[in-house]
């Protein structure tokens, strides 16, 4: 059992940790949860002996071995399977030895100890483990040198994986693979045979993986029962329940609180009044938990375009004269909503590139209607941003002609405050640096969003935040993830990238893993897997369209009443700053009537923008909870 015991763990001011603990049994499956910054990869580091606890204790059995992810990508001329064997130091130690050991016992010794580590069978596990992960044969005889960053990454992985340690902590191992790999690393996890501690915001794996939900909030650890999303379920009733609590205690204090204001200085009561201080004393207050720091994601309404916006007839796509799709014709509408599906590597990016104009078509035609306005996300483009300058600065230079509230109303509709958006761009977490991507990236009002993995350094907070934004945005979205849910939930089309070419998928998530499984065992044509289902996914798809149709007037309406607030407001921070101006009464007492009465105006108006607002939000929310 892995015990954590009363820890405490602070850095500088801020407490992550304040006297809290946890136990999980062997063998159990934890997901460990918590939003971005809470500590989480730090106890990570606390179990593994990286960082010390301020105060109290870890236990892990001494028998366990213990691995966690790497954060470094591991290099050199070794070949993938050679380093992947190499990982497990005792393996290695043990096979160099029995060809140079002579002592009888000795002898005896490594060769138990080698069948006990099942050492007949390392290499072949060595090599599903990495064909598991996106790697074939070719390439586990390559060099690791050969590979780029985010495919050394995965050979780190595999090298944890192979070493098989009775715990296993893994610290969003999703975030540099696709979605085939990370469907086989799900199946792979839920028959590890140890104890796993698992760090991701990837819902579906929390929910197919996790035994246990471990939540990390306000420096506290709880330990849940089941998936992510019976986590979720419980956690809303114990915080109904907590609220419930908070209410009726209140009540309760405020009630001996007056009868003590009011009976305190009579001599025939005080004793009463005394026994209600002991008891309010002893009635500590149940705080409340509030929700705070939500993420919000809000598209700017792009406007309508004739279809179709982008047609591509007979188009080959490569770099440096060698193709990598071939003889594309395709089309998207104005409603699409597509995800690409295939494994890293087919050409999905290379696609998305071609949309976003950063590729030239090696042959073939590309239009596009010529008011197409396209925003274009991908992770890469953090390298891009100006790292001393502030977000308000960074969008300022996108949209020079915007005023200042203007541009901050923008980053505010993307989860910046003040003070975020006046941060410089070094000092901001991987999920504030990938809102504002999409904060920059949509200051243009696009037709398109082309999206390249956007759920990376976004917690679940953050990705709900995305879904919900998508499904709102009245443009085309055409999707690159390694997130199931996410697919799930926004798109209705899908675009297998497999072999050179671009198909049409008629299936959904579950048919494509089923196809992923049957690849395994020499399994179908992907392009003809699932056409039974075509019918029900045409089905769906124009019940997409109908619904977001059918939503439009009620968001233009709903975009309409949130501006007319934020104008009042601002109005009335106007007038009540000139209300606080000393020299407004210099000018005479009818100009301080005058402005009073304007302000008392724009208040009366404010209150019945934000009761209409509310109204329209409601029916919006009412909306999409009837269609989920």
């Amino acid at each position: 059992m892995l015990r954590l015991d009363r820890l405490t763990y602070r850095i500088g001011p801020r407490v992550l940790l304040d006297g809290t603990g946890a136990a999980i049994n062997a063998g159990h499956r934890v997901g460990l949860v918590g939003r971005n910054g809470t500590g989480k990869t730090t106890l990570l580091r606390l179990i593994t002996g990286t960082l010390s606890p301020e105060s109290g204790e870890i236990s892990i059995p001494s028998r366990w071995s213990v691995g966690i992810t790497s954060q470094d990508a591991p290099s050199g001329d070794a070949t993938l399977i050679e380093t992947v064997l190499g990982a497990d130091r005792e393996l290695a130690a043990l096979t160099a030895e029995a060809e140079t050991a002579t002592d009888p016992h000795r002898i005896a010794d490594i060769h138990t100890r080698l069948h006990d580590k099942e050492a007949h069978s390392a290499p072949a596990r060595a090599a599903r483990i990495l064909a598991g992960l996106g790697f074939d044969q070719d390439a586990q005889r390559s060099p690791c040198n050969a590979f780029s960053g985010g495919w050394r990454m995965r050979v780190a992985l595999a090298s944890l994986l192979f070493t098989r340690p009775d715990l296993l902590l893994l610290d969003e191992p999703t975030n540099h693979l696709d979605l085939e790999a990370t469907l086989w690393l799900e199946d792979y996890l839920r028959s590890y045979p140890g104890t796993i501690l698992l760090v991701s915001h990837d819902r579906d794996l929390l929910n197919r993986v996790p035994t246990e939900i471990l939540h990390l909030e306000n420096a506290q650890l709880t330990l849940y029962q089941g998936g992510y999303d019976r986590f979720e379920e419980t956690r809303r009733m114990r915080l109904e329940l907590n609220e419930k609590a908070r209410v009726k205690q209140a009540a309760k204090r405020a009630h001996l609180q007056s009868f003590v204001d009011r009976f305190r200085a009579k001599a025939s009561k005080a004793k009463q009044a005394q026994s209600r201080i002991k008891m309010l004393e002893r009635l500590q207050p149940i705080p409340e938990q509030r929700d705070d720091g939500a993420v919000n994601f809000d598209f700017p309404e792009p406007g309508a375009l004739a279809p179709p916006i982008v047609a591509i007839d007979d188009v080959t796509l490569g770099y440096d004269g060698k193709a990598v799709l071939k003889k594309l014709s395709l089309r998207i509408d104005p409603d699409d909503r597509i995800a690409l599906l295939g494994a890293n590597g087919n050409g999905k990016s290379t696609l998305i590139k071609l949309l976003a104009g950063r590729l030239a078509p090696m042959d073939g035609d590309v239009s596009k209607s010529g008011k197409l306005r396209v925003g274009y996300f991908a992770q890469h483009q953090t390298d891009e941003l100006d790292l001393s300058a502030t977000p308000i600065i960074e969008l300022g230079r996108r949209r020079p002609d915007d005023r200042d509230v203007e541009l901050r109303t923008h980053l505010g509709h993307f989860g910046f405050s003040q003070q975020r958006a006046e941060t410089k761009i070094a000092n901001l977490s991987g999920g504030e640096k990938a809102r504002l991507l999409f904060a920059l990236m949509s200051c243009v009002k696009p037709h398109l969003l082309l999206l390249d993995e956007p759920t990376n350094h976004l917690d679940m907070d953050s990705r709900r935040a995305l879904i919900d934004a998508i499904n709102a945005f009245e443009g085309a979205v055409v999707i690159i993830s390694h997130d199931p849910h996410i697919l799930e939930l926004t798109v209705d089309r899908f675009w297998l990238v497999d072999r050179g070419k671009v198909e049409p998928f008629d299936g959904d998530m579950d048919d494509y893993r089923a196809l992923l499984i049957g690849r395994g065992t020499g399994g179908e044509n992907p392009a003809q897997a699932s056409s039974g289902a075509g019918n029900d996914r045409k089905d769906t798809r124009k019940a997409a369209a109908d619904r977001r149709s059918a939503l439009r007037p009620l968001k233009r309406e709903l975009d309409k009443a949130e501006s007319e607030v934020a104008k009042l407001e601002r109005e009335k921070a106007r007038l009540t700053a000139l209300m606080a101006d000393p020299k407004l009464y210099e000018r005479g007492k009818s100009e301080v009537i005058k402005i009073q009465a304007q302000l008392a105006q724009a208040e009366a108006q404010l209150h019945a923008a934000e009761h209409a607002w509310i109204e329209l939000h409601e029916k919006w929310d009412a909306a999409n909870a009837g269609t989920a």
